[in-house]
Order: structure tokens, then C-alpha cells, then sequence
């Protein structure tokens, strides 16, 4: 993948179109009109972030992402435990949305023609597309996802260009983005639920073995995917609040999940509205087609550095893929739809829950990836070509704020996941205990198996290395 496939693979996985228009009414829920000031905000915190995280990327150039990162960083006993942090993370991230994916589908046929399905029925539908493209090459997931970005993006656009040209309901006005707007609302709240619209682009070193010139590939990406969704974002948050007027903060409390829909009917007609409540559905698919993606590449891995079974370390002969780490996924996933289906679990609570605990465990990550950049250069020195900016501050910077935006959301868990406060008090010791057995198992490599753990962290080229293996057995035994 070159620069452009990579940025539109990882911002896919944000779901930009589903956010648009179904989450982010919730961040004016919030904060009214100066959610349009907390989206700046959020994009600036989390180019600190990728300040930090690019500079690691040049120097750790690994395929694993946060668990190579914080490996490096913090030692192989919290990077394994930050591993199966994230593994954990992203099967709840990827369970949420096969429910949200049914759940809208179904929607979507009920408004269009009246004909009543199951949510799981286009769950499964939507389980065979993905597992499909995960056994494939990476770049069909690519092209596939980059269309449905082009498409995701141009509709929001369509509907921001439209309110802005007729001036919204009171005429355009520089007050959501002023520093009184953002502090009238529930401002901790608010800048949790910016932070977790933006989960997804944080995957890019992930790819790193798949990626044409590496180096500059994921810098270029990183830095163009955050860059992206927050003015998308936050034009987006405006043209709503716009359309709006100064009705919009009670219109929000009132029925938050209607908002996009309603606006784009009056200011781009009914039709667009329609082909929105389409897209949405689309945008969730091409978002599950990342997520999925992201997990295999964390299996694979693992499985290369043999803290999971070797065989999950294979690769496609063929497709160059990740195939066995890619069936392993998608039997997850099968299980836990199957599982949702026998025990008659609500399928909203279902996806809210799931998307809370992924997105929380994901915050916790991106604050340990950012400590582990301070510390990472703090012990081997300052390279000639960096500054203080980026090894220390930077990262240092971020690392504080995520730090406080995860307390922030395990102490309102209620926000996070959905119920009355205290009623998911296990999704923190779910959390815990995901980063707890890493590290144990981590600890039994450092005593029982040496080597194993020594090699932690530190799967280099090992994608490649392997497929050319397979290749050479092949023709070998031709």
C-alpha cells in the first residue's frame, strides 16, 4: 500500500460517515454549539500525540504497533499486557460494530420499504464480506475501502457546503468556535467523546510490512489521517450546529439521533437523506473491514514472536495475507454474534457497551504509546535529526492528557458504555484483567522461556520474511 491507501484503510476504520451522523449529535448533547471548538481541540491533542508516535516509527521500526512501541518503551512485560490489551480493544470494537452494521441495515430496509428483517440476519451478511476480504490481499481491502471513504466523504461534504451556502437557520456565526461557547457545556464529557470519535487512525504501524517505503508512508498517513477527520469533523460539527441555529443544543437533548438526518433532508433534499441512510450502513461495513484487518495483523504478531500458537504467524502463499491470524478473527466473531443471539442480548446496549469498552481500551494504549516514547528516547539519547519537541514534550504532552481523559471515562464509566452509573463497573476489571495476563504471560516467557520473551516485541521484516519462505516451499515442492 502507498501513502493514500494506508490513510484511507486506517481512517475507514473511524467510520466517518456513521460518526457524522450518529455520533457526533452526542458531542453537542455535551457541549451545544462549542462541540465545534472541543473537535479543534481533540485534533490538536492527537497531533501531539502523532508526534510522538511518528518519532517512534522512525526508530522502532516494527510492524506491531502499540505492542512494539510500548515493548520498546516500557519493557516486554507491559508491552505483552498492552498486546492483549489490544486485542481485546479492537474484538469489542469489531463485536459493537457487526451489531451496529445489522441494526442499521435493518433500519435502513424498514424506512425505505417497510420490510421488517433481523439485525443479525445482515450481521452474518456483513461477517461473510469481511472475513472474505481478510483472507485476501490487503490491497482489495484497500481499494474497497478507499471508494466507500471517497463516497462517505463526499456526501458529508455535500450536506456541510449546503448549510454553509444557505447560511443555516440564523445565519453563519463565529460563536462555536469561541472559548465561552466551549465552556458552557459539560467540558470533561465533551472532550471524551471528541477523543473517541477519532479511534482508528492509530492502527498505520500496524501495516508497516505491507507498505510501500515504510518510513515515509506512515508518518505521511498518520499525520494526514488525523489531519483530515478533525477538519471533517469539526466542518461537519459546525454545518450541524449551524443548521440548526440557536435551537440546536435543545433539539440535540431532545432527539440527538435524528439531527443529521433531519438537517440533510431540509438542506439537500429528501433523496440525499435516503442515500445517507445507506452510506451509513456502508460506512460501518468498510469500518468493520478495518477493524478486522487491524486484529489479524495483531494475532499475526503475537503469533511471530510465539507469544500466541506459531501457526496464527503464517502467510497466504498467494495472497501474501495473514490467513490463519484472518480465520481466527472471524471465528471470534462468529462465536460472539452467536453468543449474543442465544443468551437474547439487547442489540443497542450490545453496541454501545462493545464501542465503549474498545474506544476506552484504545485511550489507555495511545497514553501508554505516548509514555513509552518519552521514556524510549529519555534512555537511548536523542537522535541528531530529532528535537526535544518531539521525543519529550510532545508525547509528554499527550501522554498527560490521555492519562486524564481515561480516568476521566473510568470514573464516568456511565458515559462510556451506557447504564446507570456503577451498573458496568466490571468493564474496568475486564480491562485490568486483559493487561494483567499479558504481563503474567509475559513474566512465565521471562522465567520459564527466555528466548521467547527476549524476542517480545521485536517481529522485524518478519511478514515478509515469511511469505517468502512459503513461496520458496512452494516451488520447492513443485
Amino acid at each position: 500500500m502507498g501513502t493514500t491507501s494506508l490513510m484511507l484503510t486506517v481512517l475507514a476504520f473511524a467510520a466517518p460517515m456513521a460518526v457524522v451522523a450518529g455520533y457526533l449529535p452526542f458531542t453537542i448533547v455535551a457541549d451545544g454549539p462549542g462541540a465545534s471548538l472541543a473537535l479543534c481541540l481533540t485534533t490538536a491533542i492527537l497531533l501531539l500525540f502523532t508526534v510522538g508516535y511518528v518519532t517512534m516509527t522512525r526508530h522502532v521500526p516494527k510492524p506491531g504497533d502499540f505492542y512494539a512501541f510500548i515493548s520498546s518503551g516500557l519493557g516486554n512485560v507491559p508491552g505483552l499486557g498492552a498486546a492483549f490489551l489490544a486485542v481485546i480493544s479492537y474484538v469489542a470494537l469489531l463485536l459493537g460494530g457487526y451489531v451496529f452494521f445489522g441494526i442499521s441495515v435493518s433500519s435502513a430496509i424498514v424506512s425505505l420499504v417497510g420490510v421488517q428483517t433481523e439485525w443479525w440476519e445482515w450481521s452474518l451478511v456483513g461477517w461473510i464480506a469481511v472475513s472474505a476480504l481478510g483472507y485476501l490481499h490487503i490491497e482489495l481491502s484497500a481499494k474497497v475501502l478507499s471508494v466507500s471513504m471517497m463516497i462517505e466523504i463526499a456526501i458529508v461534504m455535500i450536506f456541510n457546503v449546503a448549510v454553509i451556502h444557505s447560511g443555516g437557520a440564523d445565519g453563519l456565526s463565529v460563536e462555536p468556535f469561541t472559548p465561552s461557547a466551549f465552556i458552557r457545556g459539560d467540558v470533561g464529557v465533551t472532550l471524551l467523546y471528541a477523543i473517541l470519535l477519532f479511534v482508528g487512525f492509530e492502527a498505520t504501524a500496524l501495516f508497516r510490512d505491507e507498505l510501500v517505503e515504510p518510513d515515509r508512508t506512515i508518518p505521511r498517513a498518520t499525520y494526514g489521517a488525523v489531519i483530515l477527520v478533525g477538519l471533517l469533523y469539526t466542518l461537519s460539527c459546525y454545518a450541524l450546529v449551524s443548521a440548526y441555529g440557536q435551537r440546536v443544543w435543545d433539539i440535540a437533548k431532545d432527539d440527538p439521533a435524528s439531527m443529521f438526518a433531519h438537517a440533510i433532508s431540509i438542506y439537500a433534499g429528501r433523496t440525499m437523506a435516503e442515500v445517507t441512510q445507506v452510506f451509513v450502513s456502508m460506512s460501518v461495513l468498510a469500518s468493520l473491514i478495518s477493524i478486522h484487518n487491524v486484529l489479524s495483523r495483531y494475532v499475526f504478531n503475537l503469533a511471530a514472536d510465539r507469544a500466541f500458537p506459531k501457526y496464527f504467524s503464517s502467510v497466504h502463499y498467494q495472497h501474501r495475507s495473514p490467513h490463519a491470524a484472518s480465520n481466527l478473527i472471524a471465528f471470534v466473531a462468529l462465536l460472539l454474534i452467536g453468543l449474543l443471539l442465544f443468551t437474547h442480548a439487547n442489540s443497542a446496549e450490545t453496541y454501545g457497551m462493545a464501542a465503549g469498552i474498545g474506544g476506552l481500551g484504545v485511550v489507555v494504549l495511545m497514553a501508554m504509546v505516548s509514555y513509552s516514547a518519552v521514556a524510549w528516547f529519555a534512555r537511548n539519547g536523542m537522535p541528531k535529526e530529532e528535537n526535544a519537541f518531539k521525543t519529550l514534550i510532545a508525547p509528554g504532552i499527550s501522554a498527560i492528557v490521555l492519562t486524564l481523559t481515561a480516568i476521566f471515562g473510568v470514573i464516568h464509566l456511565d458515559l462510556v458504555v451506557g447504564g446507570k452509573p456503577g451498573e458496568y463497573g466490571w468493564v474496568t476489571y475486564l480491562l485490568l484483567a486483559a493487561f494483567v495476563i499479558g504481563s503474567l504471560v509475559a513474566f512465565y516467557f521471562r522465567c520459564a522461556m527466555p528466548e521467547v520473551y527476549q524476542n517480545l516485541g521485536r517481529a522485524e521484516r518478519v511478514f515478509e520474511f515469511l511469505a517468502n519462505r512459503q513461496e520458496r516451499a512452494d516451488q520447492l515442492s513443485d
